[in-house]
């Protein structure tokens, strides 16, 4: 059996009567032809079961169609969840990524920015926290950061200051006598600080007692458990008798505080209320579903990939216009009320208890 013959651009020409260069120009260019050579050339490319060569392609212009992405981690079910829903874009934009884990390792990220750089990716999508937005900008593509120090980068991030003021509101309204967040040490240049920030103020405005708990933890399900046991075994030796509503950083240490509580007392204690941030879908798998201020991980997602191809087509103009500052854009979050947040009534109904 005989192989069939690649169709070439030398084939296109000649079906068509164009010259080679204007068929690299729709390849490469397609707005500098008129829409009926566009339709012409379109429909040859059908006539001929033309396949394109993409390694070709890459080697003529210089374009790979490649987005760089650098994550912090994939322990996290907000990191796995945001990796998902940008993947998910490919069917949108066309474009595909390239994925490294920096596990918060200046230098390592240092290494595998070069790396992508060494396969000629036309931007970059970043979500760890450790090397700055000034540096970062010095690189020669395109960036878009997601939640993190962003002054010198565009940006996609939640409304952190309404979700933390959104969740002190959900447990004030359920009567807690002792409001308490739980969150990592952060500056007020990370846009998660924004949680604290809300946080504090709703209890400040309205007199509400309130404790700011911060612990340094970082990825391991290990570090996590062992500090919230600590500070587990704190909050109910300092505040015995006192109905307790806690709000922590992210879904998964909130999931992991639960577990702790199911494990000691067979379920959630009547006294204690949670609330997490994410709606990552272990807030929705756990023991009992947890409340949670939702960051609209899809949109951030989409939203990011977006502003960076807009950036990354304005380079690929003849005259590109580039950005003169950072674009930052802000995504609301919504509160999902669900099992923590609810009286021991509506519990007993909707939940099995463990004894």
């Amino acid at each position: 059996m005989t192989q069939k013959k690649n169709v070439t651009f030398d084939d296109i020409a000649k079906y068509t009567n164009f010259s080679k260069t204007t068929i690299s120009r729709y390849f490469n260019n397609p707005d500098s032809l008129t829409l009926k050579n566009q339709e012409i050339i379109a429909q040859a490319l059908i006539d001929l079961d033309y396949k394109e060569n993409k390694v070709a392609r890459i080697l003529a212009n210089g374009k790979t169609e490649f987005i760089g992405i650098i994550i912090p981690n994939l322990i996290l079910h907000y990191y796995s969840e945001m990796l998902s829903q940008i993947l998910a874009t490919y069917e949108k934009f066309g474009y595909k990524f390239l994925v490294f884990a920096g596990n918060e390792q200046e230098e390592t990220e240092r290494r595998y920015i070069q790396e992508l750089l060494a396969y000629k990716i036309e931007g970059l999508i970043i979500l760890s926290h450790t090397i700055p937005s000034d540096e970062l900008a010095e690189l020669p593509i395109p960036i878009v950061a997601i939640e993190r120090e962003d002054k010198h980068i565009c940006s996609v991030n939640s409304d952190n200051y309404s979700g933390g003021w959104q969740a002190a509101g959900l447990l004030h309204r359920q009567n807690c006598d002792m409001l308490l967040h739980i969150n990592s040490p952060s500056a007020p240049s990370v846009p998660a600080y924004g949680r604290i920030q809300g946080f504090l103020d709703y209890c400040k405005g309205h007199q509400l007692k309130h404790q700011l708990i911060l612990r340094e933890m970082n990825s391991a399900h290990e570090s996590i458990q062992a500090h919230l046991t600590e500070t587990l075994t704190e909050i109910e030796q300092n505040y015995k008798g006192l109905r307790k509503g806690i709000f922590i950083s992210n879904d998964t240490q909130a999931n992991v505080l639960l577990n702790l509580l199911f494990r000691k007392y067979g379920r959630l204690p009547e006294d204690i209320l949670l609330v997490g941030f994410d709606n990552s879908p272990v807030s929705r798998e756990a023991v009992i579903p947890i409340s949670t201020v939702g960051q609209q991980i899809d949109k951030l997602a989409y939203e990011a990939v977006s502003l960076l191809v807009e950036q990354m087509n304005e380079r690929k103009k003849r005259r590109p216009a580039p950005l003169t500052e950072p674009v930052h854009k802000i995504i609301p979050t919504v509160l999902y009320e669900r099992d923590t947040t609810a009286s021991l009534a509506n519990l007993l109904h909707s939940s099995t208890f463990l004894f």
